[in-house]
């Protein structure tokens, strides 16, 4: 990110607002929102090969994977407002199994960008799915979007939940049940 550009633009969107940038409790105002953004939006230059770093190890094991309760944040490319939520990430193993901080590592690299949910969510689903070349794949995003809870239809408790499957979570309906039984036992609220 140009951050010195970053800051100018700040500062302009602060004196389109009426405000003064240059008054106590907005002098800096520009650089913290650069930097803000700087580490909201750190996803796009994630190094993938880097964030693995290796963590790739060769099993016996064939039977599912999950990791649940991923807790992230995100940004709208809509309204550059947060969504957070849950992700819930499932595999089986053809092979290989990722180091398991590795996912939540790839659930972070892909939130953290503008993004849409649906898009965030298929993303982590194929990087996973070319990655692993797994028996199958499956994600679950819970969220809260401020863009629906702040502004317009102001709704602060409804959520979205979108899914991604890949292989036997696609094929089989057991293997998706399984997947989606496991993931709601025991599940808690999002919460703002």
């Amino acid at each position: 990110m140009d951050g010195p550009q970053a800051e100018e633009s700040i500062a302009h969107l602060l004196k389109a607002l009426g405000e003064n940038p240059e008054r106590d409790g907005l002098k800096n105002t520009p650089r913290r929102v650069a930097r803000m953004y700087s580490e909201l939006l750190a996803g796009y230059h994630m190094d993938p090969v880097a964030m693995i770093n290796g963590a790739l190890f060769e099993v016996k094991y064939d039977e599912m994977v999950i990791v649940r309760d991923i807790e992230f944040y995100s940004m709208c490319e809509h309204h550059m407002l947060p969504f957070m939520g849950r992700v819930h990430v499932a595999y089986v193993p053809d092979g290989k199994v990722l180091g398991i901080s590795k996912i939540p590592r790839v659930v972070d690299m892909y939130a953290r960008r503008l993004q849409v949910q649906e898009r965030m969510t298929r993303q982590i689903a194929d990087f996973l799915h070319d990655l692993l070349k797994p028996q199958g794949v499956a994600v679950v995003v819970e969220a809260l979007h401020l863009c629906m809870m702040m502004r317009g239809v102001k709704k602060h408790d409804a959520r979205m939940t979108t899914s991604a499957m890949h292989g036997a979570f696609r094929a089989n309906l057991a293997t998706r049940e399984e997947f989606l039984a496991n993931i709601s036992r025991g599940s808690q609220p999002l919460r703002v």
